[in-house]
């Protein structure tokens, strides 16, 4: 049996609701129909809440998200989704045949590497009164390998017809593009896998504006 008594005490994400890394982890566990707790950790009050020294216990880096499950810690959003993948029944988030298991970990990580850490808050704070068009560059920058890239590999979603990792990549960060008014209809694949994708209830329910911790000026 993969999963022991430990198993049964539900992980804790502890996530910001308009981090993308977060919401990840949200998308994760809501396709896996995986109860968790959240416990919030505010990017910006206070000077932001990552950087105490009670949250940097969790995660070194001072960064969202944290995840406590299992007995361990957790920090990566997807090395948090493949450790559920991997010791979680449902459906599976990356595939089993080798070659589109790696396109999922292409797409994923040109998203999560290439694009995501260069408009985050850390990075925009650093950069100041130019982090629009610094985040609108990188942005378009990666939609440009991106869209060519998903259109060889998608069919419903970004690899095939089976939700993956990389759509829960995709849809957090075309939801940035959209903060900093990046033109999504310039990528029509990348627009179409989007809008299909939020018609799943696993990306409705773990959206920014449905969050415990979601201010109430943006909810929805």
């Amino acid at each position: 049996m993969r999963l022991t008594l430990v198993c049964l005490v539900k992980p804790v994400l502890h996530g910001y609701f308009r981090s993308s890394c977060s919401w990840r982890v949200r998308i994760a566990f809501s396709l896996k129909g995986i109860e968790y707790d959240q416990a919030a950790v505010n990017l910006i009050k206070d000077g932001g809440q990552q950087l105490t020294e009670q949250y940097k216990t969790l995660n070194p880096m001072q960064q969202v998200p944290a995840v406590e499950i299992d007995g361990i810690t957790l920090s990566q959003s997807l090395a948090v989704i493949q450790y559920i993948d991997e010791t979680r029944p449902g459906p599976c988030l990356l595939p089993a045949d080798p070659k589109a298991r790696a396109q999922v970990r292409m797409i994923s990580d040109l998203i999560a590497s290439g694009i995501q850490p260069l408009q985050n808050l850390y990075v925009l704070q650093k950069i100041g009164a130019e982090k629009v068009p610094w985040a609108q560059h990188f942005i378009t920058r990666g939609f440009q390998a991106l869209e060519p890239i998903l259109k060889q590999t998608s069919g419903k979603y970004c690899v095939g017809d089976e939700i993956s990792m990389a759509d829960i990549c995709l849809v957090p960060q075309v939801y940035n593009a959209e903060r900093f008014k990046v033109d999504v209809s310039r990528y029509p694949t990348i627009k179409r896998l989007n809008e299909t994708l939020l018609e799943i209830d696993a990306f409705q329910l773990s959206h920014p504006c449905r969050q415990p911790d979601t201010p109430a000026d943006l909810r929805a």
